[in-house]
């Protein structure tokens, strides 16, 4: 018998192929959330309350439950009694509770007080319409500048060193705030969900990042047996974290469902999604940063104040960089937490990162200009092989190698140190960079493969709980499993998105393509070895899975194989780190900032797939625009609601405002981080990215921009800094 062999362009971890589920998606085949065909289906369409705080005095349903196709309206008054939290604000977190409906008390504009099931989504959504809701209204508390707040347990207070001695031990001293707005998630696939019981079982089409956590969320809710709710999450059309728990849309329409005894779909509205399914805080981030004339860091502080829901808490980690990104003996990252009448805050790509590395990584600019340094040369002299923070060395560390190779990529030796002494025409040019890093996490990642033969053919399918939100889960999957079984990709189908599939991480946190890879991976290793087994034979070095399953007599196998940290990876400190270089042109009338070209370095271990993994990228880069030059969600401050509600006022980039992009990725082996040395990249493309736009607005223009997005209106009222030349 001849083995199967693999072709060299299926060969297969590390090959730019195609994704092998864009077919599907191209041709409207691929299923997602609100798709899924359902006999008996109805709809729902929520409430919102017009008060940012207060209580409900009267609740009107008579004329929507009049309407043609009305099946009920669902208030707080005959909602089914769901589990309560064990705190006045509860901390939110993948499997958190979500109860809805649960009382007549309002804590931000547009949360929900009903919802509407008919047979039809227009019925449903014109009856919405006529739910009259009377409150007695509260003044809220919209704005949180000027309160100090508390201290939250999720993010305690770090503290090394002495800061004090530092600052005093200091010859330049930095101490600026820097400011990051409110931002929404904004996926294209909008938040929806299909709900379905069957006795005490329920059955959800849903568009989950984190299933099995999901699952346990939802279960709690209803106060039910985990094992009796099944998500089904095949396709799920952008996350960005919003999707990574269970929210309360979830919760109504499997209420809806219980309550009528058919299957309802809920779908979120655009305008809902900035009221209804989290948000980025706004953070106020002071950054104080002391160096020696020569450029050594001596103290570096950070500490943010956020706001959080009156009746929910999330704190995004901004200070996780300022721990360990550079070499400083005195280190202080401190939280402040500000409850406010707005929608809760929630995890959005790379929380805490995204943010923080923009205050960091300007501060660091700022400080090398001070010292009338290269920005670049003063990262490098503080950089360091063991991670502050915990004395742990890194897994691996390459920041001075993404920073030497992107400078020399960039051009960077021809970047004038002088501010607003480039220009071109109209424009003032100017160059920027920031360092990036983000942890690379391992989480226990379980996968089952079963292989079929069918002569000298043997084709494999791979189940896992895992997530596909758009990164390439489907491929990088195939990938591995056609690698490790020696099989084409082609022969390899992935299933995925079903709890009751082998349990995953689910997507977020910059682990998904590692721990599913590396289950996979320990999967296909554990059914081959079983193979050799049953085959009886010592087999030779080579010999293809078609062999040994005809030497077995088996025309079928299946085995389950798990990956977790192993204790040399809990003994480093295991990160990806980057760095970002941009050329931004500045209108010396408008003062409109247009990026020209912009180059990202990264060093993420194993590179599973470059086209997939260069599209990841290209996203944070895209997202990390937006959040330097357009994305803010603002407050009308005497209603509490939010003045920007759909996409044609929330801005975020389009083709046109992008220009040369170019992203490259330096080899790296680290096994410590896992057998296969992956690394997360879809966090770390946007890490850094705000800070070196900023940071090259400044060489333009000679302004600090501490205040994001960066708009005209805050170019012109901004003052040029001391100490730069104004001759143009």
């Amino acid at each position: 018998m001849t083995k199967q062999a693999t072709t060299p362009a299926e060969a297969v971890i590390g090959q730019a192929i195609d994704r092998v589920d864009g077919r599907l998606k191209v041709t409207g085949r691929a299923k997602y959330a609100s798709e899924f065909p359902v006999e008996g289906l109805v709809y729902a369409q929520g409430v919102n309350s017009t008060i940012a705080k207060g209580d409900i005095t009267r609740i009107d349903t008579a004329a929507a439950e009049a309407q043609p196709g009305v099946i009920r309206v669902i208030t707080h008054e005959n909602a089914l009694k769901l589990a309560s939290p064990d705190a006045d604000r509860l901390e939110l977190s993948t499997t958190s509770i979500a109860p809805v409906l649960q009382s007549p008390e309002i804590n931000w504009y547009g949360e929900w007080v009903a919802v509407v099931v008919a047979e039809t989504i227009e019925q449903a959504q014109y009856a919405a319409r006529l739910v009259e809701v009377e409150y007695n209204r509260a003044e809220p508390k919209v704005d949180f500048a000027q309160d100090a707040g508390y201290a939250p347990d999720v993010q305690p207070k770090y503290e090394r060193g002495d800061v004090d001695a530092g600052m005093a031990e200091a010859d330049e001293r930095v101490e600026v705030t820097y400011r990051t707005p409110v931002e929404h998630h904004h996926p294209m696939e909008l938040h929806a969900v299909i709900a379905e019981w069957e006795d005490e079982n329920l059955e959800l089409h849903l568009c989950s990042q984190m299933v099995n956590d999901n699952a346990k969320g939802i279960a709690d809710t209803f106060m039910i047996p985990k094992e009796n709710v099944r998500i089904i999450a095949p396709f799920i059309g952008g996350g960005f974290g919003s999707k990574l728990q269970a929210q309360e849309h979830v919760m109504l329409a499997a209420m809806a469902a219980k309550m009528i005894g058919r299957p309802v779909q809920f779908t979120v509205t655009r305008q809902q999604m900035f009221t209804n399914t989290s948000l980025r805080q706004e953070n106020l981030q002071r950054m104080r940063i002391g160096a020696t004339r020569d450029g050594r860091l001596t103290a570096l502080v950070h500490d943010t104040t956020s706001h959080t829901a009156t009746n929910k808490e999330y704190q995004e980690p901004c200070g996780a960089a300022s721990k360990m990104l550079y070499k400083v003996a005195n280190n202080r990252v401190n939280y402040n937490l500000v409850p406010i009448n707005l929608p809760y805050p929630w995890a959005m790509r790379a929380p805490g990162e995204a943010t923080g590395s923009y205050a960091l990584e300007c501060a660091m600019d700022e400080m090398a200009w001070k010292l009338g340094m290269d920005p670049v040369e003063f990262r490098i002299l503080n950089d360091t092989q063991v991670d502050p923070s915990n004395d742990k060395p890194f897994s691996s560390r390459l920041l001075t190698e993404c920073l030497r190779i992107g400078a020399k990529k960039f051009g960077w030796a021809d970047r004038p140190l002088e501010p607003r002494s480039r220009r071109e025409g109209n424009w003032l040019v100017g160059y920027g960079v920031s360092a990036a890093s983000r942890q690379a996490p391992l989480q226990l990642s379980a996968a089952r493969v079963t292989v079929y033969r069918d002569g000298d053919t043997v084709t494999a399918t791979v189940q896992t709980d895992a997530t596909d939100i758009g990164t390439g889960t489907y491929t990088i999957l195939a990938q591995t499993a056609a690698d490790f079984l020696g099989i084409p990709v082609a022969a390899v189908t992935v299933q995925l998105g079903d709890s009751r599939f082998p349990i995953s991480p689910g997507s977020g946190g910059s682990w998904g393509a590692a721990s599913f890879t590396n289950g996979v991976r320990a999967a296909c290793m554990k059914l081959m070895e079983e193979i050799k087994v049953a085959a009886g034979t010592d087999a030779t070095e080579g010999q293809g899975i078609a062999d040994l399953m005809d030497d077995a007599d088996l025309s079928e196998y299946a085995a389950v194989g798990s990956a977790a940290p192993t204790e040399e990876f809990k003994n480093h400190s295991v990160y990806s780190f980057g760095a970002n270089f941009c050329e931004v042109w500045v209108d010396v009338d408008t003062n409109m900032a247009r990026l020209k070209r912009i180059l990202t370095v990264g060093a993420a271990g194993t590179i599973l797939n470059p086209k997939t993994a260069y599209s990841q990228v290209l996203g944070g880069l895209v997202m990390g625009h937006g959040m330097a030059f357009m994305e803010q969600s603002k407050v009308e401050k005497q209603y509490g609601n939010f003045i920007t509600r759909s996409l044609a006022d929330y801005h975020v980039p389009v083709n046109l405002d992008l220009a040369d992009v170019q992203v490259v990725f330096l080899p790296e082996d680290d096994k410590i981080a896992n057998p296969m040395g992956v690394k997360g990249i879809g966090e770390l493309g946007i890490c850094g990215v705000a800070g070196s736009l900023a940071n090259a607005v400044f060489n333009a223009t000679g302004k600090r921009m501490r205040d994001l997005p960066i708009t005209p209106e805050k170019l012109i009222t901004t003052k040029i800094e001391p100490g730069v030349t104004v001759s143009r």
